[in-house]
């Protein structure tokens, strides 16, 4: 058995009725590269193949009671394969809004955490959505987030695609699967007890990090001095910052990937997530002023950063950590707007490069899992969330994809569209996915908040037209020259089409 990371354990614990800690993707595909109808029964058969390329299909959670440490993973016993797969169709007529409501009600539903924490379904009846081609299907992987973040879930994504759409040999594990043996009660209290005896010995050894993180961190306040970055419940209250509900609501849309390339020559120096941020405040500013309740003060978002390396590749759990940014909801011109991002993202990278990312993944492992459960059903049952300001308004998490085609059964993937967990006081999550030429947002949010989701999906799209049209009116600036990349002796263990590690994730 190997046991959660804090951060994991954290995902857990954060987890409530109201509060589901799945993410998901949702894929589409395009039949007609195949050479074979599409079927249910392929699907399983394929995925019953390739169930020893990923850990997460067959590991469960063993918990400790009474939340005194953190759980384990183990190779679940009584793994079925056949009650993780779902087929589905969407109602008649079968366009989009029934398909988004379909996804809503299924992403509500939380994981059965006696049972690995995966779902499969298979979705069938896109007869009317117009942008995709007769005889498409879906599907949609959903799966907790204490088992994987945004770039561990691409690993997914290649475990269950193809390159080429004749497909490829899968090899056989090399070792026959064991299941673990499920410990009892008191063999999980023993090793409890066993790991509370080098706690304190870590804590110190924590600790002294800890006060050489905020030395480090103190002597370079200064530069932030005049024009700090963001901090922890500075940011104003919207709308979005309340109590949520257990109805979720999920809508996204697809974009070129080359629009938003052009668009950020407009502002030397600015990057794809940069543009990706403005056009998510433009449609925040939207929505807010529909709503009468845009604050004077900009919100700020939290982008997750990933901080997994060449070792961690391939490993399940979270390595993330991540950067408060102002994203300029206040100014309204989207030049302007671009501007100001750019600007908040480099000070708020510098401020993260200056704690260290992995400051956040290091010290979640000393905060005591029973302390956090505890905590966390309070925060929700008293309505805290009510009584402060927000610790930040929204989550925008952007995770780059393979930029060549992928393929299942023959049919090529032709978009995927991302879902992440919300919580009480931060009840809007945007998921962008770029994939071989298109860039994904996926808006999540619960029905209490955003009962006119559509509506902020529509404002997405007239924030991207603006910009571009705001980005056509002046003369582009020359690129400037890439950076060396620093040369490093470990080789790259990338697979054909994997793209390698990034700054920003979501």
């Amino acid at each position: 058995m190997q046991q959660l990371s804090g951060l994991d354990q954290g995902f857990l614990t954060l987890e409530t009725a109201n509060s589901p800690m799945h993410i998901a993707g949702l894929c589409f595909y395009d039949p007609a590269t195949a050479s074979q109808p599409f079927s249910f029964d392929l699907i399983r058969q394929g995925i019953e193949k390739r169930l020893h390329l990923a850990r997460t299909f067959r590991q469960r959670l063993v918990e400790v009671p009474l939340h005194l440490d953190r759980a384990y993973w183990a190779e679940d016993p009584e793994f079925d394969l056949d009650y993780h797969l779902r087929h589905v169709a969407v109602p008649s007529p079968g366009d989009w809004k029934s398909l988004v409501t379909m996804v809503s009600r299924i992403l509500s539903h939380p994981l059965d955490r006696t049972r690995p924490l995966w779902e499969f379904y298979v979705i069938e009846g896109l007869d009317k959505v117009d942008w995709l081609p007769p005889g498409s299907f879906a599907t949609l992987v959903k799966i907790h987030h204490a088992a994987i973040d945004g770039v561990s879930s691409n690993d997914i994504l290649f475990a269950l695609t193809d390159l080429t759409p004749e497909g490829r040999n899968i090899e056989p594990p090399r070792k026959r699967w064991v299941p673990d043996r499920i410990p009892s009660t008191r063999q999980l209290l023993l090793r409890t007890a066993l790991t509370n005896v080098v706690a304190p010995f870590k804590l110190i050894e924590g600790g002294a990090r800890l006060a050489s993180t905020v030395i480090g961190t103190v002597a370079r306040l200064p530069q932030y001095r005049e024009d700090p970055p963001p901090a922890p419940f500075q940011a104003p209250k919207t709308p979005l910052n309340v109590p949520i509900s257990a109805q979720r609501v999920w809508d996204g849309a697809i974009f070129s990937l080359d629009t938003v390339k052009r668009i950020r020559k407009a502002v030397p120096g600015a990057t794809v997530n940069d543009v990706v941020l403005t056009v998510c405040a433009g449609a925040l500013r939207r929505w807010l002023e529909k709503h009468q309740a845009l604050p004077d003060k900009p919100l700020v978002a939290f982008a997750p950063i990933s901080v997994r390396n060449e070792a961690e590749k391939g490993t399940q759990g979270n390595q993330v950590s991540g950067m408060l940014v102002s994203i300029a909801t206040d100014i309204a011109e989207p030049l302007q707007r671009l501007a100001a991002v750019k600007h908040n993202t480099e000070k708020s990278k510098g401020m993260t490069h200056a704690i260290g990312a992995r400051t956040l993944t290091d010290y979640t492992r000393f905060v005591p899992s029973a302390t956090a459960a505890l905590a966390a059903r309070l925060y929700t049952r008293m309505k805290v969330a009510d009584a402060h300001n927000p610790l930040f308004n929204c989550v925008i998490t952007n995770v780059p994809g393979p930029q060549i085609p992928l393929y299942t059964l023959g049919s090529q993937l032709t978009a995927q569209i991302g879902y992440g967990p919300i919580f009480d006081g931060m009840g809007l999550l945007i998921a962008i996915f770029s994939y071989n030429g298109t860039l994904s947002i996926g808006v999540s949010s619960c029905r209490r908040i955003m009962p006119d989701i559509g509506d902020f999906v529509d404002f997405l799209r007239r924030s991207l037209d603006e910009l571009e049209a705001a980005a056509k009116a002046v003369p582009l600036a020359p690129e400037p020259p890439p950076a060396a990349a620093p040369k490093s002796k470990a080789k790259s263990r990338a697979r054909p089409g994997e793209i390698p590690p990034v700054e920003t994730v979501a």
